[in-house]
């Protein structure tokens, strides 16, 4: 049997986003891609760990998101570098307010999650968000010990 392909649903995740950034607005967008690439993320093979969208020339950029090259292509296949800058695609309303949105200071634009929708067009959550600093993160870490002894104190008292 070959690989499972995914048709719909998350094919990366930004895991350490909300731990690092403070999320403050969430948008989606369309990423222009290669069919190579589109097989690529089909089969899964993507991450977008370290990645961020960047302003440039009238639209957003996904930059430093890896999306593996695809193994069975044949033909006329030209290789594509797999950190290359992909343009998201976005209304024009939508890119001057999150651009307005991002020149204010300490804020920047994080990809949260790839995956494709339900009529298999693949997509990208965006998300303006500030970075926090240790304590900040110290405390999330507080409170979510604090949600698991929780849990552990109400579960046990049933």
């Amino acid at each position: 049997m070959g690989k499972t392909l995914i048709t719909t649903g998350s094919v990366a995740t930004n895991r350490k986003a909300r731990f690092n950034y403070m999320i403050q607005d969430t948008y989606e967008a369309g990423i222009m891609l290669t069919g190579g690439e589109v097989k690529s993320l089909r089969a899964g093979h993507a991450t977008i760990n370290e990645s961020y969208a960047s302003y440039e020339e009238g639209a957003f950029y996904l930059i430093n998101a890896h999306i593996m090259e695809y193994g069975a292509a044949k033909g006329g296949f030209v290789p594509q570098s797999a950190t290359r800058p992909r343009k998201l695609l976005l209304h024009t309303k939508e890119i001057n307010k999150i651009r307005g949105l991002i020149e204010q200071k300490g804020k920047t634009l994080i990809p949260l999650e790839l995956y494709f929708n339900s009529r298999g067009v693949a997509k990208v959550k965006l998300a303006v968000a500030v970075g926090k600093n240790h304590a900040d993160k110290r405390e999330d870490i507080k409170k979510r010990e604090w949600d698991i002894e929780k849990r552990r104190i109400l579960s046990r008292s049933y």
